[in-house]
């Protein structure tokens, strides 16, 4: 698919989602490469549209320049943000108690602390990401493992097996000290998401290097 063809469907794919006003957003692409620019009236309507371009096919990567614009003189205060967000991953079921902590400045929210899994990671994320009045989330907390190398090499390679949109053969695993690093050969983007949600999903994993290449 050509560059313009690939914009049109990207227009057409975010006009088409209804949790999202697209109005004031701008799309370009220049060899497979998005760039998204404009604005919107939430973080969750932000992260919405990165969500729509990573997964459509033909997309080799983007370049995020939206902005968070809240409407009127809608603004929330930073403590207020910062007590809802509390008890949002205190009633998280997915979250370990006392783990996670958050910190508000300027509408900017950090979310810091130490967990065993990244799925406890990102349920921390998810439970605040959609609140009104955020411009933005920076996810830093970090992952305390207490697997072997060898253990998250495995369990990896066994998830890359089980897709069946993968060719698992074709991607080669590498871990150490909780980085896993990622190579080989993928037919889309989307693919590249695929695999490394199957490498975050492992116990254990800190950090997830890609060099996948789209062929």
């Amino acid at each position: 698919m050509n560059d313009k063809g690939l914009r049109e469907l990207i227009e057409e794919e975010l006009d088409f989602e209804p949790s999202i006003d697209a109005a004031d957003i701008g799309v370009a692409v220049e060899n497979g490469i998005v760039t998204l620019s404009g604005h919107v009236p939430s973080y969750a309507q932000k992260t919405k549209i990165e969500e729509i371009v990573g997964r459509i096919k033909g997309v080799r990567g983007y370049a995020e320049e939206i902005e968070v614009r809240f409407p009127g003189e809608k603004y929330t205060a930073d403590d207020v943000l910062a007590a809802r967000a509390a008890d949002l991953i205190k009633w998280n079921a997915f979250v370990p108690a006392d783990t996670v902590k958050v910190k508000v400045q300027k509408g900017y929210m950090t979310l810091t602390g130490t967990v065993e899994w990244q799925y406890q990671k990102d349920s921390a994320y998810r439970a605040v990401a959609e609140m009104d009045g955020l411009v933005g989330v920076y996810n830093r907390i970090e992952l305390r493992p207490r697997v072997t190398a060898a253990d998250v090499k495995s369990r990896i390679e066994n998830a890359l097996k089980r897709n069946a949109e993968l060719e698992a053969e074709a991607i080669k695993v590498n871990v150490v000290d909780g980085k896993v690093t990622l190579e080989g050969r993928i037919k889309s983007w989307s693919e590249r998401g695929i695999a490394e949600r199957a490498a975050w999903a492992a116990p254990g994993v800190r950090q997830v290097e890609d060099h996948l290449r789209i062929t």
